[in-house]
């Protein structure tokens, strides 16, 4: 975050945190209120926000704990510029706009008076007014900044553009992948290996737009782009990845917002690490084409890569011919896969446990990268935690709302 920020005076700070009592009591109740007070005077939204996830309840929390957070950190907002930065990029993946800022700010004035009239006094509602304003400036900004980046690279644009599906693959029984060209044949914005692309689209039935990120599951090419979708099953299917699965071939026509994400690679100087379960192994596998490639044409300044992958078996394990491709390519480079619900030759059969690793792995100088469930990230970042590795040497990206492990 810039300190060239307006501040916050210190009477607005002691106001906003003294509702944080009032915020922890009401929980939830405070978001899934707001949400429902602003769906029903500003319907148009929904063409923004993810619906299955307010059905589901997983928007309604990541909500609250963001405002709780930023209540309880209101006097020093650059401890949660991680967070901004993860959340702006997700705004410019929705083509988020500043005038949006003014229709939520009103909402969640109006939900804090409307859920608690008494508490809600006119210096707190003041208070509270000044510090969404500030924290909204700060989003603003940044986003503005990102948009001007992505709109004037090689490449680049704002907002929908067409895209036409030039491929159509199935990388296991669960993952497709699509290959996605621009419909004017002009060059696309290069990403970093590990960010993702959001896609627009209606599916049929659908009273609104659908908006949703996959991460690119490719190296950077210039010219087209790869995302694979994993079919989603059970109490929730998941409305636009089985509508990509199910409806959309070879010759469709959707809607891609530019790259977007802040979880990447961080460095191709050191030993690097890439633990994933199911489709979590999306952007792992793009930061791994990348490297690569980068190390077919420098061999002898390689630095060694670990792949390690878990998942139920071996036909939901995707990418699982490239990697065993690779692995015979590159001298540097050493997988482990783990199947939970089978015994198979050349893999472990269970958990992931990483301590058997131990002496193979970087623990002391390497970066790793983990995606996948939120509970199996926890489950991978506590074992390494306890191998040695640095905090800040261990990555993450969650699908979804961001939640901490």
């Amino acid at each position: 975050m810039s300190s060239a920020q307006p501040l916050l005076s210190a009477h607005t700070i002691a106001i906003v945190k003294s509702t944080i009592p009032l915020l922890e009591n009401a929980g939830t109740a405070i978001t899934a209120h707001f949400y429902e007070r602003m769906f029903r005077h500003n319907p148009e939204l929904k063409d923004i926000f993810n619906m299955s996830n307010q059905r589901s309840g997983r928007q309604q929390f990541a909500l609250f704990s963001a405002i709780a957070a930023y209540a309880k950190n209101i006097e020093t907002p650059e401890v949660l510029a991680v967070a901004v930065e993860r959340i702006a990029q997700k705004h410019t993946s929705l083509n988020v706009q500043p005038h949006h800022y003014g229709i939520v700010g009103h909402h969640l004035i109006e939900t804090l008076r409307e859920l608690a009239p008494d508490a809600f006094t006119p210096a707190v509602e003041a208070a509270w007014t000044e510090a969404y304003g500030f924290l909204a400036s700060i989003f603003i900004g940044r986003e503005s900044n990102i948009y001007a980046n992505s709109k004037a690279q090689k490449g680049g644009w704002n907002g929908p553009r067409d895209f036409v599906v030039k491929a159509k693959t199935a990388e296991s029984d669960l993952v497709t992948s699509f290959v996605l060209a621009p419909v004017d044949d002009g060059p696309v914005l290069d990403y970093q290996p590990g960010q993702y692309l959001a896609v627009r689209v209606k599916p049929e039935g659908a009273d609104y737009w659908e908006i949703r990120q996959y991460s690119l599951s490719d190296k950077s090419n210039g010219s087209d782009y790869r995302i694979s979708v994993k079919r989603e099953s059970g109490v929730q299917p998941g409305m636009v990845s089985n509508y990509l699965q199910d409806a959309i071939h070879p010759g469709d026509h959707i809607q891609v917002m530019p790259p977007a994400g802040d979880f990447f690679l961080k460095s191709t100087h050191t030993p690097n690490v890439f633990i994933s379960a199911g489709v979590g192994i999306t952007p792992l596998i793009s930061m791994l084409e990348t490297l690569a490639a980068q190390t077919t044409v420098a061999k002898h300044n390689a630095n060694p890569l670990y792949f390690l992958h878990a998942c139920e078996t071996p036909q939901q394990h995707s990418f699982a011919g490239r990697i065993r491709e690779l692995e015979g390519q590159l001298p540097v480079l050493k997988s482990f896969t783990w199947y939970s619900k089978t015994h198979n030759e050349g893999s472990f059969h269970g958990l992931m446990e990483l301590a058997p690793l131990k002496a193979t792995l970087p623990v002391t100088d390497g970066n790793f990268y983990l995606c996948g469930p939120s509970g199996f990230m926890k489950f991978a970042k506590d074992q390494l935690l306890d191998l040695g590795v640095a905090g800040e040497r261990i990555h993450y990206e969650v699908f979804g709302p961001h939640a901490e492990l």
